[in-house]
């Protein structure tokens, strides 16, 4: 089978976009199959930073063609901003990008609501991006959503837009005391980019169907991380998507039997951002130490990092949820500053021992993490592009990865550049 699902493990920020940018020269396709504006997928291209919201983490590579899906939400103007963004650092967007006409689109209105919601929560707050991705989901659902293929009729969006808009600013004004949105400038900004974006839609499910069928080489590209899965994640500190590979066949019209293998991006420790509990959670000075190595601060937020040990217990529950046959491993050369290096093998919960991730929060909330110390290696793997090249004991970490998760790790990553991986078996 020629496709290929990347699937983050943990609670996002796992390195899906590096690994997706790296594997890219070898696809005929990347597909983006959930989410929206809140993923931040940052990748060295050509020795510069780049960071992906909407865009395919592909769409440096000119052979590449790249595939925002159905499943997908999308705010047209952050899309075009960000094909300007990207282009002014060389990478052209051209034909070779294509919108799905049934996506759904984020739209001002959208991102005001959540950010009075968020407001109004408090101290309850549950930490989103302000990115309007739950609303715009929520539209979808209820039926009052508008899709992409609307932005080739303008007139028609305006229409579906005023509907909307007038709808929205009597919930900002009476509930949350805001005020309202200027539905005429934010028609206006909408023309222009509608008329962007109008020449990259496409019915791009046959498309994608059709290359899998010619055994051309796809990939599917996730956003966030299996932990923040609207169904099997660590609920209400989630996204308001599928985020495992259950969410491609609904994401981009594509059937389970053609997806192909299934492989799981894990950081070699594990980070979070925003409320929730974080069992490995470490303590301060090695948390500080972690984000000040790894640039743990979020592409899209710019919000610092929770940072803790590797969680073999939730990384399993994962690799069940979306049957993971192989592991990426990421920002390995982050642990190289360590004597010893904490693994979580199990949890603590109620006077017990356990390997199951608790699906309930509370139980989660008093999980505590029982840890294994693995010894470092105080010593660089920057340098590293085949196995033989790390130090004995990264090499021997890895393979303690590859028992307590119970699949192989196909490569560890060992620096920001693209070409930093060293593959111990091939990926694609």
């Amino acid at each position: 089978m020629s496709g290929l699902v990347l699937i983050g493990t943990q609670w996002g920020d796992e390195g899906k976009g590096k690994v997706t940018n790296y594997l890219a020269s070898r696809a005929d396709m990347v597909v983006r199959f959930q989410g929206g504006a809140n993923a931040g997928h940052t990748v060295a291209v050509d020795g510069r930073m780049v960071v992906f919201h909407l865009l395919p983490s592909g769409i440096s590579e000119p052979g590449a063609t790249c595939v925002i899906g159905p499943g997908v939400v999308l705010d047209p103007e952050e899309l075009v901003a960000e094909i300007d963004r990207v282009s002014a650092q060389g990478i052209s967007v051209g034909p070779n990008l294509l919108v799905d006409v049934g996506a759904h689109l984020v739209l001002p209105y959208h991102k005001a609501q959540e950010a009075a919601e968020e407001e109004a929560r408090g101290a309850d707050a549950i930490g989103t991006t302000h990115r309007g991705i739950g609303p715009a989901y929520s539209d979808q659902c209820s039926r009052e959503g508008i899709r992409a293929g609307e932005l080739a009729t303008f007139g028609r969006f305006r229409e579906l837009f005023e509907r909307n808009a007038a709808r929205r600013n009597r919930l900002l004004e009476r509930l949350y005391g805001k005020p309202p949105l200027d539905v005429a400038d934010a028609l206006s900004r909408l023309e222009r980019a509608a008329a962007r974006i109008a020449p990259h839609l496409a019915d791009t499910p046959p498309i994608v169907r059709g290359a899998l069928h010619e055994g051309r080489r796809v990939l599917f590209e996730g956003a966030q991380g299996s932990l923040l899965d609207v169904a099997f994640g660590t609920y209400p500190f989630v996204t308001s998507s599928h985020t495992t590979a259950a969410g491609v066949p609904a994401g981009t019209g594509v059937p389970p039997s053609m997806i192909g293998e299934v492989i799981g991006v894990a950081k070699a420790y594990t980070t979070r951002v925003g409320a929730g509990p974080f069992p490995t959670e470490a303590d301060p000075k090695a948390a500080g130490l972690i984000r000040e190595r790894g640039a743990e601060r979020g592409a899209t937020t710019g919000r610092p990092r929770r940072c803790g040990w590797f969680d073999a217990v939730a990384v399993r529950y994962s690799v069940e949820l979306s049957g993971i046959e192989r592991l990426v491993l990421t920002k390995l050369d982050v642990l190289d500053a360590f004597d010893s290096i904490p693994v979580c093998v199990a949890y603590e919960l109620d006077g017990g021992r356990t390997n199951r991730f608790p699906r309930s929060l509370d139980d989660l909330a008093r999980a505590r993490p029982i840890f294994e110390e693995a010894p470092g290696w105080r010593q660089s793997t920057a340098g590293a592009r085949k196995p033989a090249d790390l130090p004995a004991a990264a090499r021997a970490y890895v393979k303690r990865v590859e028992a307590l998760t119970g699949i192989p790790v196909a490569a560890a990553s060992v620096g920001a550049a693209s070409h930093a991986i060293v593959e111990f078996s091939k990926m694609l």
